[in-house]
């Protein structure tokens, strides 16, 4: 999976927020074999999240740490929130969302776009947390997003892929371009048809932080985004309208006929 400049052997992104404790946290995200997870700084609590224990723990995973926006509701917020993120965590990537509906935490595209523009202009190497809208994608590429993340549905939600047509739809538009599915998965199976569609990776938190075990499920989304990937990769058979008789015809025993003397 290529984000930017950097190449990575996983496919599976990790959120780092609602864990039971910080001992189950690392234990996770060593079972999913995530290289990449993901952290909020939030503007009225930066100083706190950047805790000595909390930033112990996620360098003895060794991975690398993608810097967020959530939370954020206007152009403004979102683009001090990653201006301070890049002081703080000493990178250029920021997952930018700018949340536009408080109910579906759908994200604000015209937001969206127009904070692109200014953090890539600032040097910010952007991953957008967007819709499968295709119109608004163009735009976020155009703006100097190199990584889209459209939601598979609302971030929490764990239904899934609502819209697989339109996902499908964006995979086609954006061949060569790097997307990944984020938000709204709930279990494995919808990771591996993710990745079934030839996505390049899934990120999720909650169904993981939140699992009666997060630890096994860690390492059952790991196996299933593998599972999808290896799918893709392998040609898989199209739908069909009609029935495929798997055995062929020809040369069968013809039985029941009357026998001739």
């Amino acid at each position: 999976m290529r984000i930017y400049d950097d190449i990575f052997s996983s496919r599976l992104m990790l959120g780092t927020a609602r864990y039971p404790s910080p001992q189950i946290l690392r234990q996770a995200i060593l079972a999913s074999g995530a290289e990449i997870v993901t952290v909020s700084l939030r503007r009225e609590a930066a100083g706190e999240r950047a805790g000595q224990k909390f930033w112990d723990l996620i360098r003895e995973t060794g991975v690398k740490v993608l810097p967020n926006t959530a939370g954020c509701h206007s152009v403004r917020e979102a683009v001090t929130t990653a201006e301070m993120a890049r002081e703080v965590f000493g990178t250029n990537w920021i997952k930018l969302e700018v949340i536009g509906d408080a109910d579906t935490l759908q994200p604000d595209l015209f937001g969206l776009v127009e904070a692109t523009r200014i953090l890539s202009a600032e040097g910010f190497q952007v991953l957008a947390y967007t819709t499968e809208d295709l119109v608004a994608a163009d735009r976020l590429v155009e703006a100097g997003a190199q990584v889209l993340m459209p939601w598979g549905s609302p971030i929490g939600s764990a239904r899934g892929l609502n819209n697989v047509y339109g996902l499908r739809a964006m995979r086609a538009r954006f061949p060569d371009l790097t997307l990944i599915v984020d938000a709204g998965i709930g279990v494995p199976s919808h990771a591996a048809r993710a990745m079934e569609l030839g996505y390049d990776g899934v990120l999720l938190s909650s169904a993981v932080a939140l699992a009666g075990d997060p630890v096994a499920m860690a390492r059952a989304f790991r196996l299933s985004v593998e599972a999808g990937r290896l799918a893709f990769e392998a040609d898989p058979l199209l739908p069909r309208d009609m029935a495929e008789p798997s055995t062929p015809v020809l040369g069968r025993a013809m039985l029941g006929g009357a026998v001739s003397s």
